[in-house]
């Protein structure tokens, strides 16, 4: 069975059994089509730092991981120093992993170039959309995925290995991967059908 009952009976992918705070994280957020920067750049690292971990824990500290990366604004980040990822290396609010911290500092700085070549982040992000043609959530990488992990990788991005680009494309709208039965899934492709891409 590839869903469960919602809080009101309907049905959802099977994933939000795992935590009752995923229910309100799915219908509101996962797979709605994102073109805002911050918002694009904050799910990159968010899902970098969950490498290894489970998204429950990552999700419970979102609002530490924005508070102490700036609320995730590129600009800023690039300009943290060693002092820094000192500060956050001590900040139990959030993923004391000083590889991840220093990755999340290296991509603000591609970031900032990326959008001075390519004028945004969504820009360049949504050239790698998937537009369908898979079964949902029956893997954990795609073709597209692994396109655009390959190609951040190539400009000196760091921790974006196509697993969790994946995620990240899964989340930001880039692919609809809500279960055929799933209540959200048409939601979300009339999201995405009335979307301008960047």
């Amino acid at each position: 069975m590839s869903t469960i009952p919602g809080p009101d009976g309907q049905p959802r992918c099977r994933w939000c059994a795992a935590a009752p705070e995923f229910f309100d994280y799915h219908d509101r957020e996962w797979g709605y089509p994102v073109a805002d920067d911050v918002r694009l750049f904050e799910k990159l690292c968010l899902e970098s730092f969950q490498s290894g971990l489970s998204w429950r824990t990552i999700l419970a500290k979102r609002e530490n991981f924005r508070a102490a990366f700036a609320g995730f604004d590129f600009n800023k980040v690039a300009e943290f120093d060693e002092r820094d990822v000192q500060r956050l290396l001590a900040d139990a609010g959030i993923v004391r992993h000083r590889g991840k911290i220093e990755a999340v500092i290296n991509n603000a700085k591609r970031a900032q170039e990326l959008v001075a070549t390519e004028g945004s982040l969504a820009a360049y992000f949504w050239r790698f959309e998937a537009p369908g043609g898979h079964e949902p959530q029956s893997m954990s990488t795609s073709a597209e995925s692994e396109a655009l992990s390959k190609a951040l990788k190539k400009l000196g991005w760091k921790f974006v290995g196509p697993t969790t680009v994946f995620a990240f494309m899964q989340a930001m709208g880039l692919i609809n991967d809500h279960v055929e039965d799933c209540v959200v899934r048409s939601k979300v492709a009339e999201a995405r059908a009335g979307f301008s891409k960047p």
